[in-house]
């Protein structure tokens, strides 16, 4: 079976994607295919379908792993894999090609509030009635829901944002898992006096600078538990509502008492996870789907590797902010949506769900029914299972809500590097969210 190459896409700006966008590497290139479109599978003739995934390593590992375990079972059907960007940079180049018509066959991309900025109806198939989706656990279909439709399937796991931290260092200082915000904050205060970098920023990846705000958010619906419906409704904002800007004071105090590393904006995710994983950060902020990046760049210290939740400011209020996995969408005006289909219920699968797995291990509990966790798993996903066992958790904002502004990674970037002041920053992101909730029709706005 021949290997694929992934395709790096060079995207350098915004601008530069709106002037000349990924010239000939869309869903209706057909590479090895006869001409006339589709062949159905088993005639002999090979069909060749496209799919974008982002740039992680952990995204290249899953998509290699799925790959080659699907060609190996439909050998008619062969997977070109393209890559993107990450953050802000490849949400404008998804929207891009599917405003262009140059999207490939398949994709993977954000559930929740993003995938409903895509205009669902018009550029996704509809896969509700498709028989594979009976096999997708019942939490994740409301995330890739829009009009009583689904449009995607999983992807695996489902992942917590909260607190990376190393376990040697907490050891060496004496330290124990913060419970409360303030906790959190005196473990900081003497991992500083140590020495050592107590929280780690990577705003070079500006994505990143968002996951303080987001992962805040079981600690948010604890206090005001309508927030998102009033959120949704127009009838309450972040700036406005204490428990929502405590989100942006967390990161804006970070950053003031000068808890990042020195060089944060010029650090990278992945020059994030080296620093965690050898210590010279004790904490990362981050969603567990760094993982696998982590076990597999760094094996010998995976085990020195610990997670924790987001901490609120009360002892009694401690639990876990969860999301979902990325789904796997087809595009409408692909000409292979067949083949396109073979290849999601695939992933939608068990066997697709080990060809995941024996890439890249779960980042937590699986969204396929049946699915088991494997037996080796590091001890950093199992961190998160008692949040689970005691219901602990709550789903992220942007997936019991559908509006997520578009900037809020400029502003956190901003607020964390103390540009601007928390207050502002949460203006600026109740701003922000105006444009996509008036674009999706939402009553209120």
């Amino acid at each position: 079976m021949r290997q694929k190459k992934a395709k790096m896409i060079s995207v350098l700006s915004v601008t530069a994607l709106f002037a000349g966008v990924l010239a000939g590497c869309g869903g209706a290139a057909e590479k090895e295919e006869t001409a006339g479109g589709s062949t159905p599978q088993g005639e002999g003739k090979t069909v060749t379908i496209s799919l974008l995934t982002d740039n992680t390593q952990d995204a290249v590992n899953q998509a290699k792993g799925v790959i080659e375990a699907f060609e190996a079972k439909y050998p008619n059907i062969q997977v070109e894999h393209e890559t993107r960007p990450g953050g802000g940079e490849g949400d404008n180049l998804v929207k891009t090609r599917l405003a262009t018509g140059d999207m490939t066959d398949v994709f993977w991309y954000n559930a929740g509030s993003l995938m409903q900025a895509l205009n669902p109806e018009q550029n996704l198939v509809d896969l509700t009635n498709e028989p594979f989706m009976k096999n997708v656990v019942d939490s994740f279909k409301p995330t890739v829901m829009f009009k009583d439709k689904l449009y995607a399937g999983p992807l695996g796991s489902t992942m917590g944002g909260g607190w990376l931290y190393n376990k040697k260092v907490y050891s060496q200082l004496g330290l124990s898992v913060p419970k409360t915000w303030a906790e959190l904050m005196a473990n900081n205060e003497k991992i500083k006096a140590a020495g050592i970098t107590p929280v780690i920023g990577s705003f070079k990846d500006d994505w990143t600078t968002q996951i303080v705000v987001l992962a805040d958010y079981y600690n948010v619906q604890a206090q005001t538990p309508k927030f998102a419906d009033d959120y949704t409704a127009n009838k309450a904002k972040f700036a406005d509502t204490p428990a929502a800007l405590r989100s942006f004071e967390k990161l804006e105090e970070i950053g003031k008492k000068g808890y990042f590393n020195k060089d944060f904006l010029a650090t990278t995710y992945d020059a994030g996870l080296k620093m965690i994983a050898e210590g010279k950060g004790a904490h990362y902020p981050m969603l567990t789907f760094a993982i696998p990046a982590i076990e597999q760049n760094y094996p010998d210290q995976i085990g020195d590797i610990g997670f924790f939740a987001q901490p609120g400011d009360s002892p009694d209020v401690n639990g876990l902010t969860v999301w979902v996995s990325n789904g796997a969408y087809i595009y409408k005006k692909s000409e292979h949506i067949e083949e396109a289909k073979k290849f999601v219920e695939f992933t939608s699968s068990i066997e697709g769900i080990e060809a995941l797995t024996k890439m890249s291990k779960p980042s937590g509990p699986l969204l396929v029914k049946e699915a088991k966790l494997p037996d080796n798993v590091p001890q950093v996903v199992k961190d998160m299972m008692p949040y689970f066992d005691t219901n602990k958790t709550a789903p992220a904002l942007e997936f019991v809500s559908p509006i997520k502004g578009p900037s809020l990674a400029q502003i956190t970037t901003e607020v964390g590097a103390g540009f601007k002041p928390a207050k502002e920053g949460a203006q600026l992101y109740d701003k922000d969210v105006e444009k996509q909730a008036k674009q999706l029709g939402l009553q209120g706005w």
